[in-house]
């Protein structure tokens, strides 16, 4: 296909390289023009603005938030004003579902498609072509996608016809990894204080009943005290809870952990920790045990 691939930060870049890969003509656009150069020397062709970028078949965004992904797509000569009728926007970004079905109103009145695909999986994931891919749109604009969608993950799971689905699948899934982030670090700060060895403590949870990735992934880090540089910056991660529980309030679902998560990257932020991982609240727990984290 014929794509336009914009935002090329730690994920987007991996995404689109695999797009060439896949034999796709790319053209790629990013704010800093610098974050192009490999794509580039890859074989993608460069654009000079957001419209050029939007002149294929397809375009892709992968945008750190809500307000970036609202200047790009409805700003002056943004994606939707710049989009062929009948040519299909796939939204890859975290963003709230608030705006994603305002994107949907959009890009219908527009006469284009519009899916929702954000991604579960970290920046190598993404230049693995290894992510999860939660995808949502009418049938005709999904079909549309697929072949970009497969290109940059190892499983598309679709999961509504109706865009904004895909959203707040994603929004979850991330309240989901949090949680287990906050869990390991409460977890590991008990066993350290008690003398237990961390990295022993995370082999033994992930060679039996813990065995899934994410355990595996976010133990370790924990455990090592790698949080940078950062795979997914705390800010990003304190976005996503905010996103979270703004859907929850216009669905009436009480989510107390969430409240607490929210806290807990007050706290990591008030310590100077906004340049770090995510996974960085993971150390708070044993900072309130009065001991040192890893």
């Amino acid at each position: 296909m014929n794509a336009g691939f914009i935002g090329l930060g730690n994920m987007g870049a991996g995404m689109a390289d695999n797009l060439l890969r896949a034999g796709h003509h790319v053209t790629v656009y990013n704010r800093t023009p610098g974050r192009a150069e490999a794509l580039i020397a890859a074989g993608a062709h460069p654009a000079a603005s957001i419209a050029a970028a939007c002149q294929g078949d397809a375009v892709i965004t992968m945008l750190a938030n809500d307000a970036a992904v609202e200047s790009v797509v409805l700003g002056q000569d943004g994606v939707a004003a710049s989009l062929k009728p009948g040519a299909v926007h796939v939204s890859s970004s975290t963003i709230g579902v608030a705006l994603s079905r305002h994107l949907t109103g959009t890009h219908a009145d527009a006469g284009q498609h519009f899916v929702a695909a954000p991604v579960f999986g970290r920046p190598e994931a993404a230049a693995a072509g290894m992510l999860f891919v939660v995808a949502a749109g009418d049938a005709d604009s999904v079909r549309m996608a697929a072949p970009l969608l497969d290109a940059i993950g190892q499983k598309t799971f679709v999961v509504s016809d109706v865009p904004e689905a895909a959203n707040l699948v994603k929004l979850s899934g991330n309240f989901l990894i949090a949680a287990v982030i906050e869990s390991l670090g409460e977890a590991l700060a008990l066993v350290a204080k008690g003398g237990v060895d961390r990295m022993q403590y995370i082999e033994l949870l992930t060679s039996s009943m813990f065995s899934a990735p994410v355990y595996k992934t976010y133990g370790g880090l924990i455990a090592r005290g790698q949080f940078a540089p950062a795979g997914f910056a705390a800010p990003l991660g304190h976005k996503d809870i905010n996103l979270v529980q703004a859907a929850a309030e216009e669905l009436h679902v009480p989510l107390p952990l969430a409240s607490l998560i929210h806290d807990r990257f007050l706290t990591l932020f008030a310590h100077g920790g906004d340049r770090l991982d995510w996974s960085a609240i993971g150390q708070l727990a044993a900072l309130d045990a009065g001991i040192t984290a890893a």
